[in-house]
């Protein structure tokens, strides 16, 4: 009988997911040289020639396969049996690793965190700036615990199965351009088709925002946009605009109040508008993830309720 060690399977479970020792070493925040041993020692537990050279690195076989899928359920069950234990005991402690978008990081998570401190101090809280496509993998592999991310209309994300996805604030869309602009009159929609002629910023390229910002200005306004500027800083991007050089079409969240320097306007065609989705794994949460959850929760109400911004 094979004694399995779950810790090796997470590794091998990893390099299904990431496809290079590398991306795993770095994943784990071990060394390459770590990963390679500890896969080669569960080659050796289970007696199975898991891997096999292809090119410069290595693939699974059709053994590492299907020893990865098992190793998929022996996690999973794993991870439910500590929820379970921990939530008979009541206890709310643990580490809640969260992910987010600048803005939903600043709104959203860091307030849930201030939260967690005081009500819950034995709760270990991480959070990091981060991507939704950067963010996927380690959701599904339990490196992540959670991500915020960002979906705009007519740009839905996908919905990979074994996860959650549940809406957590919808807000407006505004045309942000330089106080001195022409089409900044106060209380005054803002035609797409009248920025045909500008500079435009977006967050980079591969990410929601830019495809949202990009697929407007096709549709609605009949045109590729002049996108010379990208940054994922939603703060970079306010500062171009304060500076001239540029326009941009923002959610009302990442917009600071009274600025002099910037006329935010709704968009004249039609309202576009962002939800901030929060993604876990569709499995048991223990005690620390729950609490975690229900403080980023009750932070949303209260900016939905309050409103965002205004500029």
């Amino acid at each position: 009988m094979v004694a399995l060690d779950l810790r090796r399977l997470r590794f091998l479970r990893e390099f299904e997911e990431r496809g290079t020792l590398g991306a795993v070493a770095a994943a784990l925040g071990y060394s390459p040289s770590t990963v390679s041993q500890q896969l080669a020692l569960l080659e050796k537990e289970t007696g199975a020639r898991l891997f096999e050279k292809a090119g410069r690195g290595v693939r699974l076989t059709d053994a590492g396969r299907l020893l990865a899928g098992h190793a998929r359920v022996l996690l999973s069950a794993a991870e439910a049996a500590e929820a379970d234990l921990a939530a008979l005991g009541g206890d709310v402690r643990g580490t809640v690793r969260a992910g987010g978008l600048q803005s939903a990081a600043r709104r959203l998570l860091v307030p849930a965190v201030a939260r967690m401190a005081a009500d819950h101090p034995r709760v270990r809280a991480e959070i990091f700036e981060l991507e939704l496509e950067q963010a996927l993998p380690g959701v599904r592999l339990g490196a992540v615990d959670l991500v915020i991310a960002d979906e705009y209309d007519g740009h839905p994300r996908p919905r990979p199965a074994g996860l959650r996805f549940a809406v957590l604030h919808e807000e407006p869309l505004k045309v942000v351009l330089p106080a001195a602009h022409p089409l900044a009159a106060p209380g005054t929609p803002v035609p797409i088709t009248a920025l045909r002629s500008d500079v435009w910023t977006a967050s980079a390229e591969g990410t929601g925002h830019h495809a949202m910002v990009v697929g407007t200005c096709r549709s609605l306004g009949g045109y590729e946009p002049d996108l010379r500027h990208r940054s994922s800083d939603a703060d970079v991007q306010l500062e171009l605009v304060r500076v001239g050089a540029a326009v941009a079409l923002l959610p009302a969240l990442t917009l600071p109040a009274g600025d002099p320097a910037l006329a935010a306007r709704d968009v004249a065609e039609a309202a576009v508008r962002r939800r901030l989705v929060i993604v876990t794994r569709d499995t048991p949460q223990p005690p620390a993830l729950t609490a975690f959850l229900a403080a980023v929760t009750d932070q949303a109400g209260r900016i939905t309720q309050g409103g965002s911004a205004p500029v």
